[in-house]
């Protein structure tokens, strides 16, 4: 089965309790429908981090959410750090 590694940072690794998972994805799935894997897995508090967080594809900054996701890509959810 295609996978997409998610790789939690700050309290994202907090809420979801670990710094890595592999996530389930079929062609043609998108960001957002990887978000929405991962708020189903984690739960309403993880969802609500998850509107105030940004994302790596392949450390590439994500500006759309319709960005196709592929096997074997890497997914990092980095929620907004304090600090300057």
């Amino acid at each position: 089965m295609p996978t997409v590694t998610v790789r939690y940072f700050g309290a994202a690794r907090a809420t979801a309790g670990q710094l890595q998972e592999a996530v389930a994805v079929q062609a043609g799935d998108t960001v957002a429908q990887l978000v929405s894997a991962i708020e189903q897995r984690h739960g309403k508090r993880m969802a609500e981090l998850l509107q105030r967080c940004s994302f790596l594809l392949d450390e590439v900054a994500v500006t759309s959410e319709l960005r196709e996701v592929t096997h074997g890509s890497t997914l990092d959810v980095l929620p907004p750090f304090a600090g300057g």
